[in-house]
């Protein structure tokens, strides 16, 4: 349920994000002042309407949840020392993740603008910052919402795998969730890469700027998705302190990269991409490293790299050709869209034919036994094979 409220709460935030900033300029124009605040309020309803669908939720099922404590009989209540003992325990750390997040978007905001008035006016200065802030960080986070829950859910599921000491439950458990999640990252990054100048012409019809910072930044994020799953992972098998300590090293990268860079003038704004992106390779290469020396993974390169990437290049090439074919009979806006549905279709069926999923993984999806039977009747899998 939490993991449902954390990816409601990121969908809420991009897409009031893009409507909010869009009603400033609009109404005020490029003012980067009250886009930034735009975007600020955007995100503080996110949390008021993540926080309204828990409250609800409980309300509803507030009278099954009183039951399920009756009839169980091995519910104990605890002191309530006891509970704010482990809720600190465990929430500290993970609000220093959070924190070292937030800290990240800090950095820009200090460094960017002084970075750029080097070499720019103030007025440049702040519109490119802007760019990378309103409009930029807002695309780059959407695949972080769908890729949250997964993350999420790791940290309650591995918790109970090990209580139970189920290792291969564990093992399994973590493996598939890295491999979702690397099908999640990797269209993300290069959709976002191919298709930048027409997804902000898109989405920001009236500030057209920042196709190449987007390019750049978008980079990041097959690596911070994969960070944000593997520190789930750490965080259910109690290394809650790994995830914050990583961050940490990273947040210090990008501070570093940032004040040397963004000066350079053929570099500039993208300085702050190019720090993003080794803060984000930092945190999940050191946080992968501990994964590994706890549990040992079955990660085969072919299944979770090659096949991935194939499936990938598949929806790229084909989508970005249907796309260069509609540009000059269909407006740019239609085109796009069918351009990206197509995407998502051509690279569902990529993953189904180069089978990426066991039987047993994909039975871990939502309705996943309906999807193993439909398949079976389409002779895509032997019964035996899937």
């Amino acid at each position: 349920m939490t993991a449902k409220a954390q990816t409601l709460e990121q969908i809420f935030k991009t897409a009031l994000t893009v409507l909010v900033v869009e009603i400033v300029v609009l109404m005020y124009g490029t003012n980067v002042t009250i886009m930034a605040a735009g975007a600020n309020l955007a995100t503080t309803l996110s949390v008021i309407l993540s926080f309204g669908y828990l409250a609800l939720y409980y309300r509803i099922y507030k009278k099954n949840i009183e039951n399920e404590k009756q009839t169980d009989t091995t519910y104990k209540p605890e002191k309530i020392t006891n509970v704010v003992k482990n809720i600190l325990f465990v929430s500290i750390p993970i609000t220093l993740s959070a924190i070292m997040s937030t800290l990240n978007k800090n950095i820009d905001s200090i460094t960017v603008v002084r970075g750029l008035k080097t070499f720019l006016s103030e007025s440049q200065a702040k519109l490119q910052y802007g760019i990378l802030s309103g409009k930029v960080d807002t695309l780059i986070t959407l695949p972080l919402s769908f890729n949250i829950a997964f993350a999420t859910a790791l940290v309650p599921t591995i918790s109970a795998a090990i209580a139970k000491k189920e290792t291969k439950t564990v093992q399994k458990r973590i493996s598939f969730s890295l491999l979702v999640t690397m099908i999640i990252g990797l269209p993300c990054t290069f959709g976002m890469i191919i298709f930048a100048q027409p997804i902000i012409n898109l989405i920001f019809p009236n500030a057209t700027s920042g196709a190449l910072l987007l390019q750049i930044s978008s980079l990041t994020i097959i690596f911070s998705v994969l960070a944000q799953t593997v520190n789930g992972a750490l965080q259910g098998l109690g290394k809650i302190m790994i995830p914050a300590i990583s961050s940490f090293i990273g947040l210090i990268a990008k501070l570093i990269l940032n004040i040397i860079l963004i000066k350079i003038p053929w570099i500039g704004v993208n300085g702050a991409a190019i720090g993003s992106i080794i803060n984000n390779i930092l945190v999940f290469a050191i946080s992968y490293y501990i994964l590994t020396k706890a549990v040992k993974l079955d990660m085969k390169f072919s299944k979770f790299v090659l096949k991935p990437i194939l499936a990938t290049f598949i929806m790229s090439a084909c989508s970005y050709w249907l796309y260069l074919m509609l540009l000059g009979l269909l407006p740019e806006k239609i085109v796009t869209i069918i351009a990206i549905i197509v995407a998502v279709i051509l690279y569902a069926i990529s993953v189904i034919v180069l089978k990426i999923f066991t039987r047993e993984e994909l039975q871990m999806i939502p309705y996943g036994t309906k999807l193993c039977k439909f398949l079976e009747r389409l002779g895509i899998y032997a019964k035996e094979e899937i």
